[in-house]
């Protein structure tokens, strides 16, 4: 009898996730994810046994997001003219395909299962409808959307359970405020599209293999013009958690354009932020969160690419410096004939460390990366050069050298990197 129960649970799993993946062809990240979840092994559970436990999770990820005061005032900057002053309420219809094509996700903060929401909204699509065009309208974003349930998720499945650095927060939200997020994401973006706002060489909006396609192109097509190429691979300690809201809010009104009860929206939306921390059972009390952007939900990865903005304006003043960035994954390449010396890019990686300090954004020294694309006779040449690139403070600056045809391989491996952190839903 027991045999014959768990062949029919294998032919159930098996039926279960072909007709998953067979429905998702079109979707790679959905069929990606499916077969990670089937061959991938389990992680080790969090080792947490009590309220307590939930507690020191909560206290380590306030103080990692901890950052210095700044260093230097942010000079004001002239405003650009409005693109979106207010967001336009929207129809049941419109609603409820939104509703229908989200992804099922859930929250220990839902009221309703996401699945039964889904399929009881013909009845209360009026009510969902009428809360969010509200917000809309007034600018005003309600308390409870604001409220984000944190899951510790272990980094890498061979990494010590015990140790907290080895964890990631994961924000879960009510799936009502992702709701509104989306309707929001959905005319923010087209009002950022019309006006060319986005950094054209910011991937977070397309994918990882547009970053891979600029940068390993780049470095091949100065390889055929016989100049040697310094990729430094730049890494952001906890990025989305150290978003300043004053600074990002003045970017949306001075970079990007938002006035009015949009602008207004926006303030509501950071204002007043909250997270707990949960494992299994075990939940911790609530506490404000002052800074950052929650990475999965559907406005974090926007507001954070706005936010990175003047990075690009930055590098431009660097002639021949070039520069790609998927979300938070920042990659800095500079292209050179043998004979010319590299102090531009010393002088570009000052500017770019006192403007991180001064947006509260963090360098990771020990995981930022130095590569090295050059005949084999000047590579020794050119590491001494990029020896001394202290500006990182970091005693232990990874610099590698790269044959070409391995190229490919390095630069996917660094965008595959960037794609799991960076995920938009």
């Amino acid at each position: 009898m027991n045999t014959i129960l768990i062949l029919m649970v294998k032919a159930a799993k098996a039926s279960y996730f072909a007709d998953l993946i067979s429905s998702n062809k079109q979707n790679s990240e959905v069929v990606i994810d499916t077969i990670n979840n089937i061959v991938s092994a389990q992680p080790p559970a969090v080792p947490v046994f009590s309220d307590k436990g939930c507690s020191n999770f909560l206290w380590f990820f306030v103080d990692k997001a901890a950052t210095p005061s700044l260093t230097t005032p942010i000079p004001a900057l002239p405003k650009r003219q409005p693109i979106l002053e207010c967001f336009l309420p929207i129809s049941l219809q419109d609603l409820t395909e939104l509703v229908m094509s989200m992804k099922i996700s859930s929250s220990l903060l839902d009221i309703l299962p996401t699945t039964l929401l889904k399929k009881v909204f013909s009845s209360i699509g009026s009510s969902l409808l009428s809360i969010i065009n509200y917000s809309l309208v007034s600018g005003c974003v309600p308390s409870l959307f604001k409220q984000a349930v944190v899951q510790p998720l272990l980094k890498k499945p061979n990494l010590d359970p015990s140790v907290f650095s080895n964890y990631q927060p994961i924000s879960k939200l009510p799936f009502i405020s992702k709701i509104l997020e989306k309707v929001v994401a959905n005319q923010l973006v087209t009002a950022l599209n019309k006006h060319n706002i986005f950094d054209k060489f910011q991937s977070g909006e397309h994918s990882t293999e547009t970053a891979l396609l600029r940068v390993s192109n780049d470095i091949m097509m100065a390889s055929d013009a016989d100049k040697c190429t310094i990729l430094v691979l730049l890494d952001l300690r906890v990025a989305f958690d150290t978003v300043d809201h004053s600074i990002l809010l003045d970017r949306l009104r001075d970079w990007v354009g938002i006035t009015g009860s949009a602008f207004k929206w926006f303030a509501s939306h950071l204002l007043g932020r909250s997270f707990s921390v949960a494992v299994g059972p075990r939940t911790s009390k609530s506490v404000p969160l002052s800074c950052g952007v929650p990475r999965r939900s559907v406005l974090g990865p926007i507001l954070f690419t706005l936010y990175m903005l003047p990075f690009g304006d930055i590098i431009r003043r660097f002639n021949g410096i070039s520069y790609h960035m998927y979300a938070d994954d920042l990659q800095l390449y500079f292209s050179f004939k043998p004979d010319r010396t590299v102090y531009v890019l010393h002088d570009c990686l000052s500017v770019i460390k006192d403007w991180m300090a001064n947006n509260f954004l963090q360098l990771n020294a020990s995981k930022t990366e130095v590569l090295i694309v050059a005949p084999n006779c000047i590579v020794s040449k050119l590491a001494n050069c990029i020896g001394s690139l202290t500006l990182l403070n970091s005693t232990g600056l990874a610099a590698r050298h790269f044959c070409l045809s391995h190229l490919l391989q390095c630069t996917s491996r660094s965008a595959a990197g960037s794609s799991a952190g960076a995920t938009f839903h």
